[in-house]
């Protein structure tokens, strides 16, 4: 059964903090990108998207390779040296015509799993035009977005900022979605984090990761 939902996986960026090459290295014996496509493919989804840069080589072609893998449809992004914002702005462009709705996420939180997107899509046929993820009543990622709410995202997104500010000035249109129990929101920006997050196991209730 078709949920209407397509999934925009933010993966295009640089990884500089990291030393470059993140979203390949590896994560409990796989590129850290697969533990978030594993998880995504296991969701209520109709799509999943990934937004890439224009990396050339060999780097670039294992990212595509693994994407695909996956099942995700490869998306070229030349504007991501300008910020994020331009990922998500290209994400949404992409989706198919008859998607109701996108969740975006990131290709470096390896822990945010497909239960959570499964309570943003819930909250979404309960009606919300925009569902956040919530950890210790904190908004992160991911976050879904019904169409109705897409040109609106589009024009107050800018720079290297995603959707957070959109979300702080529209409250009325966000619902919350606690997920502290079924994911957690760490995400890998330097080497450390990736040790850090190598001793962490996954979050209750999260499926058990398998390679595909």
């Amino acid at each position: 059964m078709r949920s209407g939902v397509s999934a925009v996986v933010l993966a295009a960026g640089a990884g500089s903090r990291f030393g470059g090459g993140k979203l390949l290295v590896p994560y409990q014996g796989r590129p850290l990108i697969e533990a978030v496509l594993f998880e995504l493919r296991e969701a209520p989804l109709d799509e999943i998207i990934a937004i890439v840069g224009e990396s050339a080589g060999d780097e670039g072609d294992r990212l595509r390779q693994l994407c695909t893998l996956y099942g995700a449809r490869i998306v070229e992004n030349p504007q991501w040296p300008e910020g994020i914002s331009t990922s998500v702005k290209r994400g949404l462009s992409s989706c198919a015509p008859d998607a109701r709705a996108a969740v975006i996420t990131l290709g470096d939180q390896p822990l945010v799993g497909a239960a959570a997107v499964k309570r943003l899509v819930r909250a979404f046929e309960e009606g919300a035009d925009v569902a956040v993820a919530t950890y210790g009543e904190q908004p992160r990622n991911p976050a879904l977005f019904a169409r109705g709410v897409w040109m609106m995202l589009g024009e107050e997104l800018s720079g290297d900022e995603g959707a957070r500010k959109f979300i702080r000035r529209h409250p009325d249109l966000v619902t919350e979605v606690p997920c502290d129990d079924v994911a957690n929101p760490a995400d890998v920006d330097t080497v450390q984090d990736l040790r850090r997050l190598e001793g962490r196991s996954s979050p209750p209730g999260a499926r058990e990761r398998r390679r595909a």
